[in-house]
C-alpha cells in the first residue's frame, strides 16, 4: 500500500481550521486505499495515539512562540520524515516550501499546496510577507508538482512564478434540516439578520461591512461569528459597533449551531480579500445561503459570477447599496437560498476532492 506523509498542519483528530479540516475529510475518504501518516504538534494532545481510525500519527515538538511554531515543528516533521520510506511526502502551506528543499536533497517525491496569497495579508506586513513571497517562489521552484485550489491561485503562480499547478479545489458537506433551536441563545430569529463568519483580521474587510450595514438603514440585525485569540488594536475598534443591531458572537465551536447560524440568516455577507477556494463561502452555499460577496476573482469563480450571489465593491456605499438590493428582491434571496447547494453538488464536493488526490498520489507513487 502506498505511503504518504502529510506535513504542515496542526495535527489529526484536532480540527483547528482550514487546513485541519481538509486533511480530516479527506484522509477519512482515504485511509482504506493509502496508508497515511500525519505529523501532528506534540504539545497539542494530552492523549497521543499511534493511529486514530487508521491514520497513522507522529507527534513532534516545536519552538511554541508565535512566529516559530509552525516552521520549527515543519522542519523537525521534514526530518523525521526523509528517514522513513513514505512514497509521497505533502506538505500543506507555502510557508514549508523551504523544507521541500531538505526533502528533495533526499530525493523524496514532494508535493504541496499552496493555499492563497499569504504575502498581502496585512497581517504578515514587513519581514513575514517578505518571507511569505520568498518561500512561495522556493516552492515553485523546488517541489515536483504544486496544488492550487482555484483556478485563479493556478494563473497567479503561473504568472508570478512561471509554474503551472493542478487545481484541487476544496469541499464542504452538504446540510439540510434547519431548525431554530439551536441558535434561539442569541435571540434571533430566521431571516432576520445578515451574517458574517470569519476571522476579525483585516483582509477579511469586517470594517467595511459594518459601516455599510449601518449607512444601508437595515432594520435587520447584523451578526459576526469569529474573533481571533490574541489582543488586537483592529479587533477592538470593529467590536466597538457592538449594539443591539450589531451582535459579536466570538467563536462558535458547536457546528450544529454554526449551522444553524449559517441557515437562518437573511444572507451571509462574505468579505474575504485572499485566498482561493474559501472554506466559509463553501460552506455558505452547503448550508443553503444567499451570499452577497466582496467581488474578487475568487469569490467569482466560486459562484460562477453571477449564478450563485450577489457583489459589492471594498467600499462601505458600495455594500450598503447591496443590502438595501438584497432587502427589496427577496425572490431573488429566495432563488439564490433554493439553488446554492447545486454549486457544491456539481463542484466541491469531499468526495470529488479525495478522489483528486488519490489520484495524484497514485500517479506520484507509480513514477
Amino acid at each position: 500500500m502506498r505511503k504518504i506523509a502529510i506535513i504542515g498542519t496542526k495535527g489529526y483528530p484536532y480540527v483547528y481550521g482550514g487546513y485541519e479540516t481538509f486533511v480530516k475529510e479527506i484522509v477519512e475518504r482515504l485511509n482504506d486505499k493509502l496508508e497515511i501518516h500525519i505529523y501532528c504538534h506534540k504539545s497539542l494532545f494530552k492523549s497521543r495515539p499511534s493511529s486514530v481510525k487508521g491514520v497513522f500519527l507522529h507527534y513532534v515538538p516545536a519552538i511554541e512562540t508565535k512566529t516559530l511554531s509552525q516552521l520549527s515543528h515543519s522542519f523537525l516533521s521534514t526530518i523525521h520524515a526523509i528517514f522513513h520510506n513514505y512514497d509521497v511526502l505533502f506538505f500543506v502551506n507555502t510557508a514549508n516550501g523551504p523544507f521541500g528543499l531538505l526533502a528533495k536533497l533526499f530525493l523524496k517525491k514532494i508535493v504541496i499546496n499552496t493555499d492563497g496569497v499569504e504575502w498581502h495579508r496585512p497581517k504578515w506586513k514587513g519581514l513575514g510577507s517578505k518571507y511569505f513571497y520568498f518561500s512561495s517562489w522556493l516552492t515553485a521552484k523546488v517541489f515536483d508538482v504544486l496544488i492550487s485550489d482555484s483556478i485563479e491561485m493556478q494563473s497567479l503562480y503561473k504568472k508570478l512564478f512561471k509554474r503551472d499547478s493542478i487545481v484541487i479545489a476544496y469541499g464542504a458537506n452538504i446540510k439540510f434540516d434547519v431548525s431554530e433551536k439551536s441558535f434561539s441563545n442569541f435571540g434571533l430569529q430566521t431571516a432576520e439578520y445578515f451574517l458574517i463568519v470569519g476571522r476579525l483580521i483585516p483582509d477579511n474587510n469586517a470594517d467595511i461591512i459594518v459601516k455599510g450595514y449601518l449607512k444601508s438603514g437595515s432594520s435587520k440585525k447584523l451578526v459576526i461569528v469569529g474573533d481571533v485569540p490574541y489582543k488586537d488594536k483592529f479587533v477592538d475598534y470593529i467590536k466597538s459597533f457592538q449594539s443591539d443591531s450589531i451582535l459579536f458572537t466570538g467563536y462558535v465551536t458547536d457546528q450544529e449551531e454554526l449551522f444553524q447560524l449559517y441557515s437562518n440568516s437573511f444572507a451571509y455577507l462574505h468579505g474575504h480579500e485572499y485566498g482561493g477556494t474559501n472554506p466559509t463561502l463553501l460552506k455558505a452555499l452547503a448550508y443553503g445561503c444567499a451570499i452577497l460577496a466582496l467581488d474578487t476573482p475568487f469569490s467569482r469563480e466560486v459562484l460562477a459570477d453571477d449564478e450563485y450571489g450577489l457583489y459589492f465593491i471594498k467600499d462601505l456605499n458600495s455594500v450598503a447599496e447591496c443590502i438595501r438590493f438584497a432587502e427589496s428582491n427577496v425572490d431573488k434571496l429566495n432563488m439564490l437560498r433554493k439553488i446554492a447547494r447545486n454549486r457544491i453538488t456539481d463542484n466541491y464536493t469531499w468526495e470529488k476532492v479525495a478522489g483528486q488526490y488519490l489520484d495524484l498520489f497514485s500517479e506520484m507513487s507509480d513514477k
